[in-house]
């Protein structure tokens, strides 16, 4: 498949004939395939931000009635989220988002960290200049947004948490390797939970616009060991921060 038709778009050259002839009908698995990855991202999504808070039980019929999809659908989209590590599946009695965990964030952070320091690494010694004009295009919106959460709290949290990811993605798309990057998304994932509910301390009490102005400047010029530090620095300064709020 090209780079394209995984996008969702056609090659300049497929023609619409060509498209008729590998077209196959829609059946009623494929319908279910696609309602259970429908509930799956609406469900992911929920979870992560805090929309169901952690602990919550999630009832099949409230789902139902929440997101317009059938309960088998939602069940096979429990099980995908249950195998994530993001719900409990409790034997008959339904699934329940996961807690938030001190010892658990403690050891997640260990393993994001040794994985984002590797791909800075990797991404310092392959990046070429396309990649560092991302990044720092990636940097400059992030700056923005960063002085607006100091400003405009609550109401520019969601706009920031994209540009934050955006820049830190942006950081390691030239580390090379593909599986990587997607164990990564994994353990962001995870992480994103416990990040949404540190922001407001992090904004109180943390210069971040200072913080990533500092990884960028490394990384452009190219100090992979500077770098590498102020990332895991960062990281550890977050999850000390949530680390602390569920101690209290």
């Amino acid at each position: 498949m090209s780079r394209d038709l995984a996008h969702g778009t056609l090659d300049c050259g497929t023609t619409m004939n060509s498209t008729l002839r590998t077209s196959t009908p829609t059946t009623k698995a494929d319908e279910n395939r696609t309602l259970t990855e429908s509930a799956y991202e609406a469900l992911r999504r929920d979870i992560i931000s805090g929309a169901h808070r952690p602990g919550e039980k999630l009832r099949i019929e409230h789902l139902k009635k929440y997101y317009g999809i059938g309960p088998t659908p939602l069940r096979e989209a429990l099980q995908r989220l249950a195998a994530d590590g993001l719900v409990i599946a409790i034997g008959n009695r339904g699934f329940t988002v996961a807690p938030l965990d001190a010892e658990e964030l403690r050891d997640l952070n260990i393993a994001r960290t040794a994985l984002e320091i590797q791909a800075v690494r990797l991404s310092i010694e392959n990046g070429d200049a396309d990649w560092e004009a991302a990044m720092v295009g990636a940097a400059y919106r992030l700056s923005k947004s960063d002085a607006l959460l100091k400003t405009k709290g609550d109401d520019v949290l969601n706009d920031w948490a994209r540009a934050n990811e955006a820049f830190h993605l942006a950081v390691v798309t030239a580390c090379g390797s593909q599986w990587l990057l997607r164990m990564r998304a994994t353990l962001n994932a995870q992480y994103e939970r416990y990040r949404c509910a540190s922001v407001t301390v992090q904004r109180q009490d943390r210069e971040l616009a200072k913080e990533h102005q500092g990884i960028l400047d490394a990384v452009t010029a190219r100090d992979a060991d500077r770098a590498c530090r102020l990332v895991g620095e960062q990281f550890n300064a977050t999850t000390g921060t949530l680390i602390g709020e569920l101690s209290d």
